[in-house]
């Protein structure tokens, strides 16, 4: 049987890695990003600067979080805090990015599952930290 404490790693290392694929899109070609919004439903992709800016910086900013899930993963005791910390801010970050969704008129199917997704890994993340033994 798996301890909690080897779900919770295999948990994080999972949640990690694809956070790590964001990496692709630092520097994926504007055609590829295009194409994605485009596949999506949402028109072409603006090609204002600012556009690629924020696909790219925010990409980057999930590629680093990855590594730092991962990192954390190794020493579940030690980083307790910090993995607690994460869940409960992920938990804001979804309330935060469904409002946020609804505001500038995301398609239903990206409403319904950014913000409550977010949401419940945070808690997920939170719950299992909060059982780790303290160090």
């Amino acid at each position: 049987m798996l301890s909690q404490e080897r779900v919770f790693r295999a948990f994080l290392r999972i949640l990690g890695s694809v956070s790590l694929l964001a990496l692709v899109f630092v520097a994926a070609p504007y055609a590829w990003m295009d194409a994605i919004h485009r596949w999506l439903g949402m028109g072409k992709l603006p090609e204002e600067p600012v556009v690629g800016y924020l696909a790219r910086s925010t990409s980057a900013f999930y590629a680093i979080l990855g590594g730092l899930v991962w990192l954390a993963s190794f020493d579940l005791k030690r980083y307790r805090p910090v993995l607690a910390y994460l869940g409960a801010t992920t938990v804001a970050f979804g309330l935060a990015l469904g409002v946020i969704d609804w505001l500038e008129g995301m398609p239903l199917f990206w409403k319904v599952a950014e913000g409550p997704l977010d949401a419940a890994l945070g808690i997920a993340i939170l719950l299992m930290a909060l059982r780790v033994e303290p160090q």
